[in-house]
């Protein structure tokens, strides 16, 4: 088992400039972890001397990247903003394998209230195809995740909703997409029974699992690993049960700081073990 942290509670410092990436990169050696993840918005442009920086930081700490996650807005009704959210999405897939980052996780796009649900699918599923064959060159696997909302956009998710995540999911079959599952999503938006639901039927293809808690059904209130509502206990058996031994990525934002990172790294490797 591999364990990286996406650490959602240091968002606006690593943004903001008042935290590195290789600092980061030294809190998740401190806190014991085999990798970091990141968001393309850590990244502050593409250039090679700044990538290069950036390898080196992290290196420097014994650790390596592991995913970038990004926001592509394929749902959009407009046919030339889906044009940049791909050429966007092109960029990060470069940067990931310059970085050595194996993994990016991709969504659909924002539920734009001018898109019907079939002709938001069909644009999804278009592009998605497309980034898969870019990304495909550049030895980076591209991972779907059944997503809510980040801060980088005004909307949810267009497939929030289990049963359009699922059919986005069956009609990219044919591709090298493989899926990152969030344990945390279905509970927020759906209930306890909901993770289990759509794991059983996407377990093929998983890619990487996104390790976040909610305290609260209705909205994504991130909460302390293990504290909130989300059944863990159930969804690691059937990953142990199932053979799964990929990545698990702890998605932090219960803005507790180092605290809350080492204590979730404790909780996973425990709750994995056991």
């Amino acid at each position: 088992m591999e364990l990286s942290c996406l650490p959602v509670t240091y968002f606006s410092d690593i943004t903001e400039n008042k935290m590195t990436i290789g600092q980061w990169a030294a809190l998740a050696r401190k806190a014991g972890l085999h990798h970091i993840d990141l968001s393309c918005m850590f990244l502050k442009n593409h250039t090679p001397v700044y990538l290069d920086e950036v390898k080196r930081s992290v290196a420097k700490e014994e650790m390596s990247i592991k995913m970038i996650t990004t926001y592509p807005d394929f749902s959009h009704p407009d046919y030339i903003q889906r044009e940049r959210e791909l050429a966007y999405l092109k960029g990060d897939i470069a940067a990931a394998s310059y970085l050595g980052a194996p993994y990016i996780r991709i969504t659909a796009g924002q539920s734009h209230d001018d898109i019907l649900t079939k002709v938001g699918m069909a644009n999804v599923v278009e592009y998605f195809k497309r980034s898969a064959e870019f990304a495909e060159k550049m030895n980076v696997t591209l991972v779907y995740e059944n997503h809510a909302k980040p801060g980088a956009w005004y909307s949810y998710d267009f497939s929030y909703a289990t049963e359009i995540f699922l059919e986005i999911a069956r009609k990219t079959e044919d591709t090298s997409i493989l899926i990152n599952f969030d344990t945390a999503n279905p509970v927020a938006f759906a209930d306890e029974n909901e993770p289990m639901k759509i794991l059983r039927q996407i377990r093929d293809r998983l890619g990487t699992v996104h390790i976040a808690d909610t305290s609260t059904k209705g909205i994504l209130n991130h909460t302390v690993i293990g504290t909130g509502l989300v059944p863990f206990d159930e969804i690691f058996a059937y990953l142990k049960e199932t053979g799964y031994d990929g990545l698990l990525s702890i998605e932090e934002g219960s803005n507790t700081g180092f605290e809350g990172i080492q204590t979730a790294v404790d909780f996973v490797r425990k709750m994995w073990e056991a």
